[in-house]
C-alpha cells in the first residue's frame, strides 16, 4: 500500500501581496492540504510577509533579490519533506493540485520531478493563447528536444527532496538574472525521472505578456541561462555524460578467444 508523501509548497514572493492572498486562499481550499507552506519574502516593501503569516505560512526572508535566490532558499528550507512543490505568488492552483501531485509520486517511486502546463488569466484570449501555446508550450517542446527532459515550469511543479539534494550545488542559485526553472531543467537528467503531465495545469497571471518588451525580455533570458551552465547544457555534453553513466552490458565486453596469445607472448 502506497504511503502518501509529506509535501511542502514553496512560494517566492516580492511585493505581490494581493496575488499572494489569492494564491494562499487557493491552497487553503485544496482537497489535500500541503503539510507546510513556505513563503520566501524577497525583501518586499509591501505587506506580503504579513499576508503569508495571516494564512499560517512559514515566512523566510531572502535578502538577495531574484527568483533563483528566493526559490533556492525555499527549497533548502523544505529539505526535511518528501516532496518540494513550487508555485509563484500569482499561481491559482486548482483544488486537486496537491492531491494529484501526492498521488502521482505515491504511485511511482521512480518519479523524481513532475511538472505541468499553464492556463494564463487576466489578458485577452489572444495573449492567453500565445502564452499557453507559444511561450510555455513552445518552450516545453524545444527544451525536450534539446535537453532530453521536459521543461520544468516554475509556477507548477514538484520534486523529491533527493533531486534537490543532488543539484542544489550545481545550479546557478545565486544568479538573479536567469530563468531559475530552465536552469534547474538543464541540471536534471533522464535518470531523475522527470515527467510532464499535460493535465496538471496551473492558472497563472498573464502580466508578463502585458507589453511586448516584457515578453521579449523573458525570452532573451534564455541566452544567459544556457550560457551560465555551458557546456553542461549542450546536447553533446549530456549525451556523453549519459553514455558514460550507462551500465555495462554483455555486448560491451569483448572476451579473448581461446587461441589468443597470452599477454606479452608472440607467436
Amino acid at each position: 500500500m502506497s504511503v502518501f508523501p509529506r509535501i511542502a509548497v514553496v512560494i517566492p514572493c516580492r511585493n505581490d501581496a494581493p496575488y499572494l492572498e489569492e494564491c494562499l486562499q487557493a491552497l487553503a481550499a485544496q482537497t489535500r492540504r500541503p503539510d507546510e507552506v513556505i513563503v520566501v519574502d524577497n525583501v518586499s516593501t509591501d505587506d506580503s510577509a504579513d499576508v503569508a503569516r495571516r494564512h499560517g505560512a512559514r515566512v523566510i526572508t531572502e535578502p538577495l533579490v531574484g527568483i533563483w535566490p528566493a526559490a533556492a532558499r525555499g527549497y533548502d528550507e523544505a529539505r526535511g519533506f518528501d516532496l518540494i512543490a513550487r508555485l509563484d505568488a500569482d499561481s491559482r492552483p486548482h483544488r486537486d493540485w496537491v492531491a494529484r501531485i501526492a498521488q502521482a509520486f505515491a504511485a511511482d517511486p521512480d518519479l523524481g520531478v513532475l511538472t505541468g502546463g499553464s492556463e494564463f488569466y487576466g489578458a485577452t484570449p489572444l495573449v492567453r493563447y500565445l502564452g499557453d501555446h507559444w511561450y510555455i508550450g513552445g518552450g516545453t517542446f524545444w527544451v525536450k528536444q534539446w535537453l532530453g527532459v521536459p521543461l520544468v515550469f516554475g509556477s507548477n511543479f514538484a520534486m523529491r527532496s533527493r533531486v534537490w539534494e543532488r543539484v542544489r550545488d550545481q545550479v546557478e542559485r545565486t544568479n538573479p538574472i536567469i530563468h531559475d526553472d530552465l536552469d534547474l531543467t538543464i541540471h536534471l537528467r533522464p535518470s531523475d525521472g522527470v515527467r510532464y503531465d499535460p493535465d496538471l495545469r496551473m492558472p497563472v497571471s498573464a502580466r508578463p505578456f502585458a507589453r511586448p518588451s516584457a515578453l521579449l525580455r523573458r525570452v532573451w533570458r534564455v541566452v544567459p541561462t544556457f550560457a551560465a551552465s555551458w557546456p553542461e547544457g549542450s546536447p553533446w555534453h549530456r549525451a556523453h555524460e549519459a553514455q558514460s553513466a550507462r551500465p555495462l552490458r554483455a555486448g560491451d565486453i569483448t572476451w579473448p578467444r581461446d587461441d589468443a596469445p597470452a599477454p606479452g607472448n608472440r607467436r
